[in-house]
């Protein structure tokens, strides 16, 4: 299901759409009182539009061994982001992911959501 972005739409066009499994739906909408508005909406842009380059602000790491190996084929690595010490989210992402109706489009894979410190 799509991730919206929290607090409305972007200003922006985005270059990929940002989805999430709806057993993570639940920790999505928690995201927003965990790491605030700011943070919240600072991780979607991100992924939105570069989810392949280091983000402004904040860390991300490509994850090694087992937990990092990509969804299926045009997958990347998960990267892990850093979202704060409160939060934080695993991705992978697919710049040329092939819908039902055959276009083609990006998107970003939310893998994994921790909500706590380490």
């Amino acid at each position: 299901m799509p991730a919206r972005r929290p607090g409305g739409r972007p200003s922006f066009a985005p270059r990929f759409r940002v989805l999430v499994h709806h057993q993570l739906e639940e920790r999505w909408e928690q995201l927003v009182d965990r790491i605030g508005i700011a943070s919240a909406q600072q991780f979607w842009d991100h992924v939105a539009v570069e989810p392949g380059r280091p983000p402004r602000i904040n860390a991300a790491t490509v994850l090694r061994g087992s937990r990092g190996r990509p969804l299926g084929p045009g997958f990347s690595r998960s990267i892990h982001y850093e979202a704060s010490g409160a939060a934080r989210i695993d991705y992978q992402f697919n710049p040329r992911w092939v819908g039902r109706s055959g276009d083609e489009y990006g998107i970003v894979v939310i893998v994994q959501i921790t909500l706590g410190s380490h």
